[in-house]
């Protein structure tokens, strides 16, 4: 906590000779101003950390902005020559005319699926077993009632 150096048997050694040094009576009032001299130290110790990465920061937002504008203005400042010439090969594929694209390609031919376990193409429709005249029925129609006439309501 305090360094490397300094154990709980030193602190002892140091709490007695203040105690011997200052007394008993001002110890508390010495013990209160060391607390407020080492709460301002770390305070001025968190605000220089703190400053120091705002202008690291900032160092980095300005790096970053001059490569933006030197991208933008066409300028690759810092860019390996290569990848100049790949962005350049980009931009050169990207301004051809489209005429010379070539015709679309005819869609193959559609084939029915086969089913992964008989090894068959699915049926459109199902097959029924034929079945003889005589034993197929027909369907009888309904029977209808006629309807009787509604009576008029009296208004």
């Amino acid at each position: 906590m305090l360094g490397p150096g300094i154990g709980g048997f030193e602190l002892v050694v140091i709490a007695l000779v203040a105690l011997i040094v200052v007394g008993p009576k001002d110890l508390p009032l010495l013990m209160r101003k060391v607390g407020q001299f080492l709460g301002r130290a770390r305070k001025m110790a968190a605000e220089f950390r703190a400053s120091f990465d705002d202008m690291a920061r900032q160092s980095e937002l300005d790096d970053l902005r001059k490569e933006v504008e030197a991208l933008r203005s066409g300028q690759m400042v810092g860019l390996d020559k290569g990848v100049g010439d790949t962005f350049k090969d980009i931009d050169k594929e990207l301004k051809k005319p489209l005429a010379s694209a070539p015709p679309p390609k005819k869609p193959a031919p559609v084939t029915p699926e086969i089913d992964a376990v008989t090894h068959t193409p699915p049926m459109t429709e199902p097959s029924l077993p034929k079945a003889d005249a005589e034993t197929t029925t027909k369907p009888r129609p309904k029977a209808t009632k006629p309807r009787a006439p509604r009576k008029k309501a009296a208004t």
